[in-house]
């Protein structure tokens, strides 16, 4: 059975999915349509999506009321965007990156305040799309000219 915590802690997961979302959305559409980048950063926008689909479902079913705004993560969406229109793609990059690197340490820093079951969704499904999304940033930021 879902506790309140479990909800809290599912809803702080959701408004950082959101967060994210905003964030990729911001990203493509400072990059030009025939940027290399953007397949990547459509793929982990997808992800990011789906999780939210997730997290909110998953709130329903605990019976609580999914977040539907970022919240104070809407801030860092707004960093990396006033960012990606100063700094270019590499610092794009490496704010995203940054971003994935809190999502998966947010993840495991939440797995105590859960029931069993939302504990059973995050470390089966939603970390490790959370480390894939990390993985893609960091490997587009090594690949990046200096």
């Amino acid at each position: 059975m879902a506790t309140k915590s479990s909800i809290s802690q599912l809803n702080s997961f959701l408004r950082g999915e959101i967060s994210a979302v905003e964030t990729y959305r911001m990203a493509l559409e400072k990059l030009d349509y025939t940027s290399p980048l953007r397949a990547e950063i459509e793929a982990n926008l997808s992800s990011h999506q789906d999780r939210v689909v997730m997290l909110r479902d998953a709130i329903l079913r605990c019976g609580g009321e999914p977040a539907t705004s970022s919240g104070p993560w809407g801030v860092f969406a707004k960093a990396v965007e006033g960012t990606a229109r100063t700094m270019g793609d590499k610092m794009t990059i490496n704010a995203l990156e940054e971003g994935e690197d809190h999502g998966v340490a947010d993840y495991k820093r939440g797995l105590d305040d859960l029931d069993p079951e939302s504990r059973m969704l995050v470390t089966g499904q939603l970390l490790p799309q959370q480390q894939q999304t990390h993985d893609r940033m960091s490997a587009l930021k090594h690949r990046m000219p200096s």
